[in-house]
């Protein structure tokens, strides 16, 4: 991902937002924002053509220096490009990139009702560790995660 994919990013991401069983920010934060909030490393962008369609992109889970090697998956694609294997593609090369930048585990936090988001993690190798009940509101609504994780099998042995 390029600083310059941004404004296609944050449309994707403006619609991911809209379905509200994407994520509990409700509004696209602005670049720097956005920038800050995420790793240098591990941002992907997929395409059809010279099209941006999708996005992966990796956040720290804590600043604590004990998990360096853990970060929160993002990973988006347009509405109208799901179902041709983009999503699987770009968390597959997530995963690579964020071995090959020391990342040892991976996790999403995802609706329940995110159903293709769950088999799409599953497929690639992730986990449920548990459900949180009630973890936060959306909308004014509480919503429930499923807790997905991936651990590496060369990083962090």
């Amino acid at each position: 991902m390029r600083d310059s994919d941004w404004p296609v990013v944050r449309e994707i991401y403006r619609a991911g937002i809209a379905t509200g069983d994407a994520t509990f920010q409700t509004e696209v934060p602005e670049w720097p924002e956005w920038d800050a909030g995420h790793l240098r490393h591990s941002r992907l962008t997929i395409g059809e053509g010279k099209a941006v369609t999708g996005w992966a992109a990796l956040s720290p889970v804590s600043r604590r220096e004990c998990y360096a090697g853990v970060a929160e998956v993002s990973i988006y694609v347009a509405e109208q490009h799901r179902g041709r294997g983009l999503g699987r593609r770009l968390l597959s090369a997530l995963v690579v990139e964020s071995e090959a930048n020391g990342i040892w585990t991976l996790q999403a936090a995802i609706f329940p009702e995110n159903r293709a988001s769950i088999a799409l993690h599953e497929g690639r190798g992730f986990r449920q560790v548990g459900i949180r009940e009630r973890i936060a509101q959306r909308d004014g609504r509480w919503r429930d995660t499923v807790l997905v994780e991936r651990r590496s099998r060369t990083v962090g042995l």
